[in-house]
């Protein structure tokens, strides 16, 4: 049975941490800085976790 690849894209926006949990950076924080508030930028600096069957989907697509 071949290898199976890692997902590109999830690769690039995800990370498996060592106690098995999905980490990702918060979007909306690319672009139209200017009018968000400083607050709500504050909040999306910080990465959060994903939960569920979410974070067993993308494991799979990480191979992990």
């Amino acid at each position: 049975m071949p290898k199976q690849k890692t997902h590109s894209g999830a690769k690039k926006r995800f990370r498996v941490t060592a106690n098995g949990k999905v980490k990702f950076a918060r979007p909306n924080k690319g672009h139209f800085l200017t009018t968000k508030s400083q607050g709500r930028k504050r909040k999306l600096r910080k990465g959060s976790y994903i939960a569920g069957k979410n974070a067993e989907n993308i494991k799979t697509l990480l191979c992990k």
